[in-house]
């Protein structure tokens, strides 16, 4: 089963704009970094949202980003993962803790003992999902990051926006290399999205 690690980025490389915090969880101006999956009715953009939707059997998630979408400006009925198809695959949070209460329900599953292990347990999800699903590491930067790092992605996806943020949360880091091949691209107005295999 694949796992594939998937996030919006600006032309210089930010998943946010600067100032990134609870109340402001994309940080400043990031909403342009969304505006393909939100805001598009580009064909390509509602086309390539639908396919992340529809092949996702479980999802992965940091506890930085649990609790932004968790809060009271985040994920809604109307609103959530896959953005306007709001769509209910069984969400996997790594944390050092689990949190003392949830908004969202019991769809989220708070692993504590590492990223590894949070794929572990979305394969076994995702199995029971169907045969075509996948599972999405969906963010933030740093989770990201460490699956490429740690060799737990098949494949980065990157929605990458016209923007120029000129701060925020970088997507990479200095030292990080991860052997990639590009496979797919598919231009929007909103967005070019490439999909890169990972060779190990």
């Amino acid at each position: 089963m694949k796992v594939v690690a998937d996030i919006s980025m600006s032309l210089d490389g930010y998943v946010t704009g600067p100032n990134p915090g609870l109340d402001n969880g994309l940080g400043d101006d990031g909403e342009a970094l969304h505006t393909w999956a939100i805001d598009s009715d580009d064909p390509v953009d509602v086309a390539e949202l639908a396919r992340g939707v529809d092949r996702s059997g479980a999802v992965i998630m940091g506890r930085r980003l649990f609790d932004i979408i968790d809060g009271p400006d985040g994920w809604s009925d109307e609103m959530g993962y896959g953005a306007r198809h709001a769509a209910l695959p069984p969400v996997f949070v790594v944390t050092h803790a689990v949190p003392e209460k949830v908004r969202l329900g019991e769809r989220f599953r708070f692993v504590t003992e590492g990223l590894a292990a949070a794929v572990d347990q979305a394969r076994a999800a995702a199995a029971e999902a169907g045969a075509d699903k996948e599972v999405v590491i969906m963010g933030g930067g740093e989770v990201i990051r460490r699956s490429l790092a740690e060799g737990l992605a098949d494949e980065l996806v990157i929605h990458l926006a016209p923007v120029v943020l000129g701060g925020g949360t970088p997507l990479f880091g200095a030292g990080d290399r991860s052997p990639l091949r590009q496979v797919d691209v598919r231009p929007s107005r909103h967005a070019t999205h490439i999909t890169y295999a990972i060779d190990r």
